[in-house]
């Protein structure tokens, strides 16, 4: 599919024949952030601060401008890949990245509440079904 942003293999393990929850969470994250690179990054003057930098001189403090915190977080929101200073990590636990998403993987797993398949196509998958039971001559069963 010429143009497809298709990522195979999310989550398997074992020459694919496990699927590990903790995997599938931290591929899904990095996947993520491989389709929002692929969506290009935008050059332009608000981006590269071109002003900020006319503003403030080269060389200069840019981490306290509203600029750089009105777009701190445009290029990347890992949830999982933890950039703190190792001191702040250790506080908080130490936990590798697996550890994170073993645990987000059971959040999600405790909590997600998906949305109702819509009538018409629940219809269409209980007339397939029926179709498969019919040829297989397992209907009624």
């Amino acid at each position: 599919m010429a143009g497809a942003n298709l990522i195979y293999g999310l989550g398997m393990i074992e020459m694919g024949m496990t699927i590990d929850f903790g995997q599938l969470v931290m591929d899904n994250e990095f996947a993520r952030m491989i389709k929002f690179i692929l969506q290009g990054i935008p050059v332009d003057d608000q981006m590269l601060a071109a002003d900020v930098i006319h503003e403030i001189g080269v060389g200069k403090d840019f981490l306290s401008h509203d600029s750089t915190f009105n777009h701190m977080r445009s290029q990347s929101e890992p949830k999982l890949i933890d950039r703190r200073m190792r001191e702040d990590w250790e506080t908080s636990g130490s936990t590798d990245i697996y550890q994170r998403a073993l645990e987000e993987a059971r959040h999600i797993l405790e909590t997600h509440k998906p949305e109702p398949l819509p009538d018409d196509v629940l219809a269409s998958i209980r007339s397939i079904v029926e179709g498969a039971e019919e040829e297989l001559g397992i209907v009624g069963k």
